[in-house]
C-alpha cells in the first residue's frame, strides 16, 4: 500500500477529484488518502439533493455541496472531520465488505480507548453512537471504500444543515441525529489534535511495514486533479441535476439495504420519465437502469419483464426483483 499526501487541500471539490483521479489514473496499487474538508455537505451519488439539504441553512453559512461517486446518504464535514480512503483492485469480494476495511481503523482506534465497532451497514459506533459511516464505488476492476471519522465536529451544524429522511429513523423513532452521533473526543482517554489523528491512524495501517511507502504526485496530476474538479465537482448538474416531474411515488427502508425512492411519469399507460433516488449501495449506474423503463407499459406482466434482464444487485445492492418490482407499482 502507498500512502498519498493531500497537501493539507480542505476544498472538497479538489479533495474528491483527488480520490477519483487516484482511482482512475493511477497505476493499478492499493492507496491511502486522508483528507479533511471545510464545512460541506457530501451527497451519496443516487441521491436527489434538493430534498437532502436544508438549502436556507447552507447559502447562510456557506457550506459546500457536492455529489461523490459512492452510494450512501449524505454526510456534512467540516474542519473537524477527517476522511480516510482505500483506492485498490476490485478483487469481486470486497464491495459491501466494510469489515475489509474499517478494521484498519477500528484496531487503531481501540488503541486510544475508543471503543468502536462495526455495525449495521456501514457505520462505526461506540456503543449506540455513530461515529463514522462508510461508502464504497467501483468501477472497471478498481474500487474506493472511504469513510469519515467525526473527530471535533460541530454537532448542531450536523443536524442544521441536513434533512432528516423519516423513513430512514422509522426504527429509531425516539432518537433524534444529536443523541445518535458523537465526536471520537468524547471518548478519548488522552487528548489529541485531528492532525494527531490523522498520523497516529497512518502509523497504525502500516505498522510491521519497513517504512510508510509514499506516492508521490505530479504537477501534471495535480493540473489533472483540478480538471477533473472544475469539470464534474464544482458542476451543478453533477451535484444538484435534475428531480422529474412525477405521478408515482413510492419510499421505502428495506432492512440491509438502505432508503428506495422511485419516481415515475407515467402518461397513456406507458412511462415517459423515471428516477430512482437512494442511499443504497449500487455499483452500476442507476440511469442505465431508469432509461430502459421509459416506454416501458406500467403493469406488473411488463415491469416484471424489463427486471428479469436486469442484474438488480448490480444497480441497487442486496434487493430482490419483487421488492423493487413492488416500489414501481
Amino acid at each position: 500500500m502507498r500512502f498519498i499526501d493531500n497537501n493539507n487541500i480542505t476544498d472538497p471539490t479538489l479533495n474528491l477529484a483527488l480520490e477519483e483521479y487516484i482511482l482512475r489514473s493511477l497505476p493499478e496499487d492499493e492507496y491511502l488518502l486522508f483528507y479533511i474538508n471545510e464545512p460541506s455537505i457530501i451527497i451519496g451519488k443516487n441521491q436527489n439533493t434538493v430534498e437532502e439539504i436544508n438549502a436556507e441553512y447552507v447559502k447562510e453559512n456557506g457550506i459546500h455541496v457536492v455529489r461523490r461517486l459512492s452510494g450512501g446518504g449524505a454526510v456534512y464535514h467540516d474542519l473537524g472531520n477527517l476522511s480516510f480512503s482505500f483506492i485498490m483492485k476490485d478483487d469481486g469480494k470486497s464491495f459491501h465488505n466494510f469489515k475489509k476495511f474499517t478494521e484498519p481503523v477500528v484496531r487503531a482506534l481501540r488503541k486510544l480507548g475508543v471503543d468502536a465497532e462495526l455495525s449495521g451497514r456501514n457505520d462505526l459506533q461506540v456503543g449506540e453512537r455513530k461515529i463514522s459511516g462508510n461508502a464504497q464505488f467501483a468501477t472497471k476492476g478498481k474500487m474506493f471504500s472511504h469513510g469519515t471519522l467525526l473527530f471535533d465536529s460541530e454537532i448542531e451544524n450536523v443536524v442544521s444543515a441536513l434533512k432528516v429522511n423519516a423513513e430512514k429513523y422509522v426504527s429509531k423513532a425516539t432518537k433524534s441525529i444529536r443523541s445518535r452521533v458523537a465526536n471520537i473526543t468524547e471518548f478519548l482517554k488522552e487528548p489529541m489534535t485531528i492532525q494527531e489523528l490523522r498520523q497516529y491512524l497512518l502509523d497504525s495501517i502500516f505498522e510491521g511495514e519497513p517504512e510508510i511507502r509514499v506516492y508521490e504526485l505530479t504537477e501534471q496530476d495535480w493540473a489533472n486533479v483540478r480538471k477533473l474538479a472544475d469539470e464534474r465537482y464544482r458542476s451543478w448538474d453533477w451535484n444538484y441535476g435534475r428531480s422529474p416531474a412525477f405521478n408515482m411515488r413510492q419510499t421505502k427502508r428495506i432492512e440491509g439495504a438502505g432508503t428506495y425512492d422511485v419516481r415515475l411519469q407515467v402518461e397513456e399507460g406507458k412511462i415517459v420519465d423515471a428516477a430512482i433516488f437512494g442511499d443504497f449501495f449500487g455499483r452500476g449506474e442507476t440511469g442505465e437502469v431508469t432509461s430502459r423503463l421509459i416506454g416501458t407499459r406500467y403493469d406488473a406482466e411488463s415491469l416484471g419483464s424489463l427486471l428479469d434482464e436486469i442484474d438488480v444487485n448490480f444497480y441497487f445492492g442486496p434487493v430482490t426483483k419483487e421488492q423493487l418490482l413492488s416500489l414501481m407499482l
